[in-house]
């Protein structure tokens, strides 16, 4: 007797061409020594593995810097102390933000110097016609030139401190930045964590840090930032960027899926005008904010992002209205949002994107650079798994994650690894002891290129074996398999797994039984 049970499959589009790379290697920009270290240590994992069902462990594949004060360095402590004298004095000082009007008198200032030549001019030729007069003109009595000197200068004084007066503003000792008091001495511990992020931003140049903090509160007070959590934008970007799960560290992930704007109907609402690009700039900065309210903005708390940006089928450089809104909002992403991206991950990245990124490179800091790691297509899904945990990684990308899917979760939801050597078969067995239950499964090999099948092989050695999936070659590009099968008699499920090829291959894997309440 023989039973087929389909398997829901969906194959994943070829990746495009990128330039010939050295195999086995991601091309990381300038990666930190950190995460080098980090990528060693998972090879040397892999390489040690043995042969046998494993808990996929969750390794660190990059560090980010501590944000204790006992963890920093001398001269860092010594900055986050001066930068934070600096900036009391400025908010007690009332000098955080521009003076409202200080831009119009700057504009209006050489109208004025221009009207008071003028004024002097004819005042000038008035007086020589008056001098004679003047000699002939007989002072007030009882006021001499000295006491009137000293009338002028008290009455210069008291308009002073009537200005003075005008001019003088309440003292905001709340102001404060993505929730976090920026006045020091109320002892928030969260303000080291967000004055750390533009210290480093600015390699702890303590001046340089203060002065972009500045800017950012101006943009913020200009811009309407704190209300974009609670703004209606007309455009929906949401099939193209979006938050979805956290990485092995706990930082939650971004996706950005340029391929979307592939389609003419939505780059249109995106990019067509002036007017659009500034929706979706605006569209751009709500996710991010979104993402910050996430974060957990103190020494201990995890307080940055992992961004994903799949550049698949994206649209090219010579889309001048791309290109425009893309720099102006990694510009103002990077001006104002300073190390809330742990790491950018670039993956499925076309040719031409070597030559865009090189153009946009001056443009972008050197700690910035440093987070960037380029995949080519064939490494998309062992990349992200140095990052992310296989359960939080979309289907899509070679990972267990479908959307809306609620059948695993806590311990069901614990992903398994079985290393397959070069040249050998391992098999998966899912015990089926209770009749009548239902044993569902995910299952991934990390570049697939081998021989697959599935069967139901009873316990009773006079009963026949079922064939759930017949054997065949899974290719590089097929998606993780999810399959379910009813057992109508105590035995198990064998899933087998046959490696030809040169290399060893991971094999990801996870189970469950859900009992049937008729039996």
């Amino acid at each position: 007797m023989t039973v087929e049970v389909k398997v829901e499959e969906t194959k994943v589009a070829e990746g495009v061409v990128v330039p010939q790379e050295e195999p086995e290697k991601d091309v990381v920009v300038e990666e930190s020594k950190n995460d080098v270290k980090g990528a060693a240590e998972v090879k040397e994992v892999d390489a040690a593995g043995d042969v046998g069902p494993k808990t996929v462990q969750k390794s660190s594949s990059y560090k980010e810097e501590s944000n204790f004060l006992s963890d920093l360095k001398e001269f860092e402590r010594k900055a986050l102390s001066e930068l934070k004298l600096k900036l009391e004095e400025a908010i007690l000082g009332n000098s955080l933000f521009k003076k409202e009007g200080a831009k119009k008198k700057e504009v209006e200032k050489p109208l004025e110097e221009e009207k008071e030549k003028e004024k002097e001019t004819k005042e000038g030729k008035e007086s020589g016609e008056q001098e004679g007069e003047k000699k002939e003109d007989v002072k007030p009595e009882g006021v001499s030139e000295k006491e009137k000197t000293v009338q002028e200068r008290e009455e210069e004084e008291k308009t002073e401190v009537v200005i003075e007066g005008e001019k003088s503003e309440e003292i905001d000792r709340d102001v404060s930045i993505w929730g976090v008091p920026l006045l020091p001495s109320k002892g928030s511990e969260g303000t080291d964590v967000v004055l750390l992020k533009f210290l480093r931003a600015r390699d702890f140049k303590v001046n340089d840090a203060l002065e972009m903090l500045k800017k950012t509160l101006q943009w913020r007070k200009e811009s309407n930032i704190d209300s974009l959590l609670d703004e209606e934008i007309g455009v929906d970007l949401s099939s193209a960027f979006y938050m979805n799960g956290v990485d092995r560290k706990g930082h939650p992930v971004c996706y950005n899926i340029y391929g979307v704007f592939e389609n003419e109907e939505l780059y249109s609402k995106a990019f067509g005008d002036e007017e659009k690009r500034k929706q979706f700039l605006r569209w751009r900065f709500q996710l991010m904010e979104k993402g910050i309210q996430k974060l957990d903005l103190r020494p201990d708390g995890i307080s940055s992002l992992l961004q994903i940006s799949d550049l698949k089928n994206s649209p090219s450089p010579s889309k001048k209205e791309l290109r425009t809104a893309m720099s102006k909002a990694v510009t103002l992403l990077q001006d104002n949002y300073p190390e809330f991206v742990a790491k950018n991950i670039f993956i499925n990245v076309p040719f031409w994107y070597y030559a865009f990124n090189a153009l946009l490179s001056p443009f972008l800091a050197q700690r910035t650079k440093s987070k960037f790691v380029f995949v080519r297509p064939a490494k998309t899904t062992e990349t992200l798994l140095k990052y992310v945990p296989a359960e939080e990684v979309p289907v899509q990308y070679g990972g267990f994650k479908r959307e809306g899917d609620f059948e695993f979760s806590g311990k069901d939801g614990e992903v398994s690894e079985l290393v397959i050597k070069a040249g050998s078969t391992e098999t998966i067995e899912i015990p089926a002891a209770e009749v009548g239950a239902t044993l569902l499964w995910d299952l991934t090999v990390v570049g697939w290129e081998v021989h697959y099948k599935e069967e139901f092989v009873p316990s009773d050695e006079a009963s026949y074996t079922i064939i759930i999936q017949k054997g065949k070659k899974m290719s590089s590009n097929e998606e993780p398999t999810r399959n379910t099968f009813r057992n109508n008699e105590p035995g198990k499920v064998v899933l087998t797994i046959q490696n030809s090829s040169s290399k060893k291959k991971r094999a990801l894997y996870r189970y469950k039984t859900k009992k049937n309440a008729s039996y």
